[in-house]
């Protein structure tokens, strides 16, 4: 390994890990992502999937979380159009209803989902996937 490899992962593991967080209920939306900020990770916060699709666009993120359920552009359809610029992305679909898990290893290889309610350990075990995967 070159020291310029080893530089760039350790540039990397160092930076946080960015989290867009897509849930339409307030409350929800803003008690997830206090349960989700630490100091090795970045979360940012909005309402709606046309929301989200303005942020990505704008900025990386190393995963989106993204109610299923949103009005407007629905999770899934947010995850398609995502998916379809960035096939590889990091994506956590979160429904209260269950996900088909077919439909979920379709959309493709990062993509996850978590049945609400969840756990925040749950949620914690995916995004140290997702850290260790960057």
């Amino acid at each position: 390994m070159t020291d310029e490899t080893t530089s760039r992962q350790t540039s990397a593991s160092a930076r946080p890990l960015c989290i867009l967080f897509v849930e339409d209920n307030d409350n929800l939306r803003e008690m997830m992502s206090l349960l989700m900020e630490a100091d090795d990770r970045e979360v940012v916060a909005c309402a709606s999937g046309e929301e989200a699709l303005a942020l990505c666009a704008g900025r990386p993120f190393d995963v989106v979380i993204t109610d299923v359920s949103l009005p407007g552009i629905s999770g899934t359809e947010l995850a398609r159009r995502l998916l379809a610029t960035a096939p590889r992305r990091w994506v956590v679909l979160c429904s209260g209803y269950g996900y088909d898990d077919a439909l979920v290893r379709q959309l493709g290889p990062n993509v996850r989902s978590l049945a609400k309610p969840f756990e925040v350990d749950e949620l914690d075990t995916l995004l140290a996937e997702v850290d260790a995967a960057r």
